[in-house]
């Protein structure tokens, strides 16, 4: 068990190394004011204006440049190799919610290995803000109010069947998998409710859904226990 070093009742921005998406970062630090950067997202932050609360990472694309311009009690550096700078980073935050920016869109490398990461550990939920689209894990139930219309895309990070209300295509009892069926560009015909067997579901929305989705979120926070 890591330890925690941001544990916090409200939700956090965090910010990684790749280029974010126009207006991305803004629109989350509007909805999670507190910043944390991964390993070179503290480079970004800075570059943008932003000092953050904690850099977490190995160190390895942080300049000693950046390093100097941070307050050293705020650097927290881990040499391990066998986990990514956003892996350090979701395993040592405890909060209701974090919106990653850039971590998506760059390198299709780095945003696979962040979605692995987040169907690793389900507990600590996440949305990835990028240019278009939003994408986060979802519970194995969910309820969302969403434009009629809109794009709903379902990819599975392992085996998992589900349920839905409020889709045009139904997705009950489909047997998704990586290497199978997956569900992509699903449209919203009214209040959508999904159920899944397993927290193995990566919901792909229009960037337009983040404040719903937040919101939903937040809705089903408990309290935090007390360190």
């Amino acid at each position: 068990m890591k330890r925690h070093i941001i544990h916090d009742s409200g939700p956090i921005t965090l910010i990684g190394g790749g280029a974010a998406a126009d207006g991305a970062l803004a629109a989350a630090l509007a909805i999670a004011p507190n910043l944390v950067a991964a390993d070179g997202g503290a480079q970004v932050a800075l570059a943008a204006g932003h000092m953050p609360l904690a850099v977490i990472g190995d160190f390895d694309s942080i300049s000693s440049e950046t390093k100097a311009a941070i307050p050293a009690e705020r650097l927290h550096q881990f040499a391990e190799q066998d986990t990514t700078d956003f892996e350090k980073c979701i395993s040592r935050i405890s909060v209701p919610l974090i919106l990653g920016v850039g971590f998506n869109g760059a390198r299709l490398d780095h945003e696979l290995s962040a979605l692995s990461v987040m169907a690793r550990y389900p507990d600590q939920p996440c949305i990835l803000i990028g240019g278009h689209d939003i994408t986060f894990l979802a519970p194995t139930e969910t309820e969302l109010n969403l434009k009629p219309g809109s794009r709903v895309s379902l990819f599975p990070m392992g085996p998992v069947r589900g349920s839905s209300e409020g889709l045009r295509w139904a997705i009950d009892d489909i047997p998704f998998a990586p290497d199978g069926l997956v569900g992509t560009s699903n449209i919203v015909t009214g209040p959508v409710r999904l159920s899944f067997s397993a927290a193995k579901m990566l919901l792909i929305l229009p960037r337009d859904a983040l404040a719903e989705c937040v919101k939903v979120f937040l809705s089903r926070a408990a309290p935090l226990p007390a360190l």
